[in-house]
């Protein structure tokens, strides 16, 4: 099932729960980086997700229109009414990926719903970097799209022993978005496809085994 937040029950049911002990601190760091004299506002993430017992963190580049407070949910979700998230739901069931071992976040947190440039990417990575603190058990960073690539590769420059010293294995796919697919070439779309099933796929089996250690 996808797009569940377009239901009234199913967004309360998340309301309710969004200081859940699993989500709390991922929430409260959320609260943290709002900043409305700035107009710097980001969305909570839903606890349907795992929060701060996360084996998976997944990043896109910006916050989606549909995770406005109002207009959309106010959250990060798969679950979102929107095409994005709904490809994303499709590809963790096909890849047995239960959201409850995810934690979804964005290359530049805020809401702009437009690229972001260098130094907001910069000020995107300093914020990732941050939450990885918050995730001991992280152990595949999955990486959707050229952005989301870019601000990893800025945590390890900040930090370059980080992936080795937790463990963290990144894992760099396409975007879920419809563009990503968009192009004249029927042999690139292709690939593109086969480049997102893969990376699914190595993602899955990551955090299976992690799992089965646990």
């Amino acid at each position: 099932m996808t797009r569940r937040m377009a239901d009234v029950a199913f967004r309360q049911h998340q309301q309710e729960h969004r200081f859940d002990p699993h989500i709390a601190p991922i929430n409260q760091f959320v609260a943290g980086l709002r900043d409305p004299a700035n107009n710097r506002w980001l969305p909570e993430v839903a606890p349907m997700h795992a929060g701060i017992d996360a084996l998976v963190l997944s990043v896109l580049r910006d916050p989606g229109p549909k995770t406005q407070a109002g207009i959309g949910s106010g959250f990060l979700c798969i679950e979102n009414d929107d095409p994005t998230a709904e490809r994303q739901v499709e590809l963790f069931e096909q890849h047995g990926i239960s959201p409850r071992l995810v934690l979804p976040w964005n290359a530049y947190p805020w809401y702009i719903n437009r690229a972001p440039n260098a130094n907001e990417l910069n000020a995107g990575a300093d914020v990732l970097r941050r939450l990885i603190d918050l995730i001991p058990q992280c152990r595949v960073v999955l990486l959707q799209g050229t952005h989301a690539v870019d601000v990893w590769r800025r945590v390890l420059k900040q930090c370059p022993t980080l992936d080795q010293d937790r463990n963290i294995q990144s894992v760099e796919s396409i975007h879920t978005g419809r563009q990503a697919l968009w192009t004249p070439d029927p042999a690139k779309r292709q690939a593109r496809i086969d480049k997102q099933k893969a990376a699914y796929a190595l993602v899955s089996s990551i955090a299976g085994k992690a799992v089965r250690r646990d």
